[in-house]
């Protein structure tokens, strides 16, 4: 009932004024497509995805940290946030809105600081959400807590400029 109930749902395609009627059907093997992965439904219809957000990287360890940011020649911001902050959870979407609309001239990693003690030390995270704005390894600027949408840009633009 669930699977029926998973690719009825996404098996939706819009079109110009409305959704199309559901159709149910059982998924076959996956392909590959350029702009995301394409999943055939009965050969007549396709589930299309996109990729999250190619500009944030979820960071895995400390060699992750080092490989990602501190070589990457492309300016960095990093939140360091946690599962169970709301202020995070606010703050997250708003900042990755803010990244991508930098046309990947900035990137953005997440850390989960109960994953990553290590890092959370060494960056000196005393409170989430914690983001720190990297260029060249370095850390060019670093706020404490929830911004709006004007700060976050200018901030940005700081790390750019």
């Amino acid at each position: 009932m669930a699977e029926r109930f998973l690719v009825s749902v996404v098996s939706r395609k819009p079109s110009q004024d409305r959704w199309p009627p559901l159709t149910y059907g059982v998924l076959q093997t996956p392909q590959c497509s350029p702009g995301g992965l394409a999943v055939t439904l009965n050969s007549d219809r396709l589930i299309y995805t996109t990729r999250i957000s190619s500009m944030t990287v979820n960071i895995q360890d400390g060699h992750d940290f080092q490989d990602q940011l501190v070589n990457s020649e492309t300016p960095m911001v990093v939140d360091f946030h946690t599962q169970w902050c709301g202020r995070c959870k606010i703050l997250g979407p708003r900042l990755e809105k803010m990244v991508a609309k930098q046309h990947r001239k900035v990137l953005m990693a997440k850390v989960d600081i109960d994953d990553h003690t290590d890092l959370t030390t060494e960056y000196e995270v005393l409170a989430v959400p914690t983001v720190l704005a990297m260029k060249n390894g370095d850390v060019v600027d670093k706020f404490v807590g929830i911004k709006d949408e004007d700060q976050l840009e200018a901030c940005l633009k700081k790390l750019m400029g």
